[in-house]
């Protein structure tokens, strides 16, 4: 009998089928009898109450990806409806000019459409989130959480930067003192994040048509009101009032290369994409291209319209300079152009708290899976996302009120290292060590077990690659180096994972050349199987690609069981 998803994914048993199966803190001693069976339905009364967890820290199975690949796409670009692109835009822009800004918008849009795109296909073919492909394609079992980290930080980074932008918008709007719109910004999105992707879809849907409305019109009236501002754009030389410069472009595009962890965001959606087939083919490829890597080109633009409005607020507004980097007073003065204040004033901050509605439940949604990986890993022990949930949305506030919006290009410029070295290296394996060496594994496999701890080829080349391209952008490696550390980065997370990878021969991406079970892990389409097999620890039953075989020879196991099998009673040796 099948249970519902939430207890599955849990592996908890409904009560109806007994209590042999054990909580998960207790897999490996097989705990039995009425203690173990109450501690099994608080379990589950907790998945009930709590959260609907979306297959944290695990494959993403058929009988839950019900949503077409147009309903998933839309999902995900919801997801970028930040207004930080404005302020990026409008920082690069007032620091460098506009030639220089645009030049770095366009290569780091480029960097990052190339390497999402083999990440992008990964998630939505194999279903699994960044973390878990990290963990196969180059970093081993405990060596991705390095990379979880990194990805951590990205979510609550960015989660910060909304919440501060929104904060400014209900100040301005309504008189709120910011350190209670830091407030207000950061818990109002807990109780839309509980609820896992089957809310998080029809939020994104709803909204979407709304915020492409309040943002778009007042752009192309402002054009079209006032055309002599396209040439006060394209001339405006920024703060330094030079010419094109290789390394002004260079710290744009670093600033903007911070932004390339977001393909990890896209991913936790495009993971529920349905199966790929014969007749959704062309459907299916067209929503991963633009809701995965495409997102970047929706961000570019976003990232020009912010300086074409900083420009604008410059020139037009008295004053306009001191509050040109912010999203609600570039709003507020193009709505002003076309309504009475009072509306204006009204719209502005409607646009600022939907964008930052959906995008901080991204935030806190995919921080939340990350930091939730990283800690039944390390620990053994699940205690559900809510606990992560609110653990970063903590950490972003904290942020907030320590103002870290008026430290934004250096704290995006020193962060955006790490993130090249990731997710660089990353597409690095796919794409050279993958298809070309044929050294690394097609398929990627993220279970206890088949993987060994760490595996040089990833880990070494992110601690390389992001460590001198740091030292690099604090002048390490001398001045005329500092501009060009997301260069570095991208450089050494090419080429070291193939290096690496020809250096060990490829050894260090596979602990076993079997999982042990007889069942075809692809249907005849090349999909993840969706055959079910029970779980000897939990008693739950789980789809093919969940599960190997227990090194107790009694049956199968699930891979959140075989996570936290504290003493590896069911992990299976090294073959």
């Amino acid at each position: 009998m099948r249970t519902e998803w939430r207890y599955r994914h849990l592996g908890c048993r409904n009560a109806g089928r007994g209590q042999r199966g054990a909580q998960h803190g207790d897999v490996a001693t097989g705990t039995t009898g009425r203690r173990a069976g109450h501690r099994v339905r608080r379990r589950a009364a907790k998945a009930r109450s709590e959260t609907l967890e979306d297959y944290t820290l695990r494959f993403a199975p058929r009988s839950y990806r019900r949503w077409a690949p147009g309903i998933v796409a839309t999902s995900a670009l919801g997801g970028i409806a930040y207004l930080a692109d404005f302020s990026i835009g409008a920082n690069i822009g007032i620091q460098h000019g506009t030639t220089n800004a645009i030049l770095g918008i366009l290569v780091a849009a480029a960097i990052i459409f190339v390497t999402g795109v083999p990440l992008a296909y990964y998630a939505a073919r194999y279903n699994l989130d960044l973390d878990l492909i990290t963990r196969g394609k180059g970093f081993g079992y405990y060596g991705s959480v390095l990379t979880n980290v990194i990805f951590a930080s990205f979510t609550f980074i960015f989660f910060a930067l909304e919440g501060s932008i929104m904060a400014q918008g209900l100040k301005l709007g309504l008189g709120v003192p910011l350190w209670a719109g830091y407030l207000v910004s950061s818990l109002m999105v807990i109780p839309l994040v509980v609820y896992g992707m089957k809310a998080l879809s029809k939020l994104q849907v709803w909204t979407t048509p709304l915020w492409l409305l309040l943002m778009g019109v007042p752009l192309v009236y402002l054009v079209q009101a006032h055309p002599g501002s396209v040439d006060t754009f394209l001339d405006y030389k920024g703060a330094h009032g030079g010419g094109v410069s290789f390394s002004a472009v260079m710290l744009a595009a670093g600033v903007c290369l911070s932004l390339i962890a977001q393909i990890a965001e896209q991913i936790d959606y495009l993971r529920f994409m349905p199966a790929k087939t014969p007749e959704n083919s062309r459907r299916w490829w067209t929503a991963v291209i633009v809701a995965g890597p495409g997102w970047v080109f929706f961000g570019a633009l976003k990232q020009m319209i912010g300086l074409f409005l900083a420009v604008y607020l410059i020139a037009n507004v008295a004053g306009g300079a001191s509050i040109a980097n912010e999203p609600v007073h570039q709003f507020l003065s193009a709505y002003e152009q076309m309504m009475p204040h009072w509306l204006a004033m009204t719209l502005a901050v409607v646009l600022v708290v939907i964008s930052q509605i959906k995008i901080n439940v991204t935030n806190a949604y995919s921080g939340s899976l990350a930091w939730t990986n990283s800690f039944t890993r390390v620990t053994k022990h699940y205690p559900g996302r809510m606990v992560f949930v609110l653990f970063n949305v903590t950490i972003a506030l904290v942020m907030m009120e320590a103002n870290m919006f008026d430290f934004l290009n250096d704290i995006l410029g020193f962060y955006a290292n790490l993130a090249i070295a990731w997710i660089v290296t990353v597409a690095s394996d796919i794409i050279v060590n993958t298809y070309l060496l044929k050294l690394s594994p097609k398929t990627p496999e993220f279970r206890r077990g088949m993987l060994y701890a760490i595996n040089p080829v990833g880990f070494v080349s992110v601690i390389v690659a992001g460590g001198l391209s740091i030292v690099a952008f604090f002048g390490g490696l001398g001045s005329g180096l500092q501009a060009y550390s997301p260069i570095i980065a991208v450089v050494l997370s090419v080429v070291l994972p193939p290096v690496i990878a020809v250096a060990t021969k490829g050894r260090y991406y596979l602990r076993r050349d079997t999982d042990g079970l007889a069942h075809e892990m692809f249907d005849e389409h090349g999909n993840p199987s969706a055959a079910e097999i029970d779980c000897e620890a939990c008693g739950d039953v789980f789809e093919r690609p969940d599960m190997l075989a227990s090194a107790t020879g009694d049956g199968a196991v699930c891979s959140l069981c075989v996570a936290t099998d504290r003493d590896g009673r069911h992990v299976l040796p090294a073959r």
